[in-house]
């Protein structure tokens, strides 16, 4: 089953697409995209990609637009806000779908947001774990994860180089997983993607991931 709705949220509408698995959802997935600013959306492959792996795995697959993209409404407000967006769907459809606990997952300029969101996640939700995939960790200031973390990074990254999120996966004590010869966008490597993430899914609950 898919939604597409629009959802109450601090700025006003927010775009959201709901995909839910056949039979009883084992938890839910909150996807969020690259920079609004230079043409993410909830489409991107990249994040498309992380949903059909949540979906695989038996999780409500869970991806909005931030501010100010497509029919979401506001401006973009360099993370905060859309925290804020984020934080408002949790609530909703965690009301929606009592007793279910949440897997974050965040591409490029959305790691930031969802590495924030971990912090702060409304009473009521739980962190199952935190998925960061090419995390824009030299554009951004990271901080700590709560929860148990995995980053996805491609050994060719372009704009993120793999260094820099070795540095911030030591500091923080995050797992790490590189894709190889997979760049930012992972042209050509959305297979290995998908692979690594379902992995990561389908983990059993309290293990190292």
């Amino acid at each position: 089953m898919r939604e597409h709705l629009l959802l109450p949220g601090p700025a006003g509408p927010i775009e959201t697409v709901i995909e839910v698995p056949e039979g009883a959802p084992a938890g839910l997935a909150l996807i969020a995209h690259p920079h609004p600013l230079h043409g993410g959306t909830m489409d991107n492959k990249v994040v498309t990609t992380l949903a059909r792996a949540a979906l695989s795995a038996g999780l409500v697959a869970v991806r909005s637009n931030f501010r100010g993209v497509g029919q979401s409404a506001g401006v973009h407000d360099h993370g905060h806000g859309e925290c804020d967006d984020l934080s408002a769907l949790t609530q909703i459809i965690g009301e929606r779908y009592p007793g279910l606990d949440w897997t974050l997952l965040g591409f490029s300029f959305g790691a930031f947001v969802q590495q924030q969101l971990s912090l702060r996640l409304p009473v009521g939700q739980h962190l199952r774990q935190v998925i960061l995939v090419a995390p824009a960790v030299t554009l951004r200031p990271f901080g700590a994860v709560n929860g148990p973390a995995t980053l996805l990074q491609g050994d060719q990254d372009e704009i993120i180089p793999l260094a820099a999120v070795r540095a911030y996966a030591q500091t923080h004590a995050l797992n790490l997983v590189v894709v190889p010869e997979a760049g930012h966008f992972f042209h050509g490597k959305l297979l290995d993607l998908r692979s690594a993430v379902s992995t990561l899914l389908t983990a059993p609950k309290g293990g190292d991931n």
